[in-house]
């Protein structure tokens, strides 16, 4: 994870909906693929980005794959902003 590849994840409005949708807790990608007008192969693509910024976590479960927000990633840049406020 970098802090380039975090905020080019959250530079996108989908992928920012995507986290939205996961704060209410775990989601495969054809249950997020059912919220867009988008392919499962294009949500795919948007995990994947949020997998490399460190923003989702992945975990198998039989047969289906479960994508759960990981808010320590998003902590981290909060504090960063905090401390570029200087407070």
């Amino acid at each position: 994870m970098s802090f380039n590849d975090t905020m080019k994840a959250l530079s996108d409005p989908t992928r920012r909906a995507i986290l939205d949708f996961l704060k209410e807790g775990s989601m495969t990608a054809g249950d997020l693929a059912a919220k867009f007008d988008m392919t499962g192969a294009t949500v795919s693509h948007h995990l994947s980005q949020l997998k490399k910024a460190g923003l989702v976590a992945e975990k198998r479960e039989k047969n289906f794959i479960y994508y759960s927000l990981n808010a320590s990633v998003l902590e981290e840049l909060f504090l960063w902003v905090k401390n570029l406020k200087g407070e």
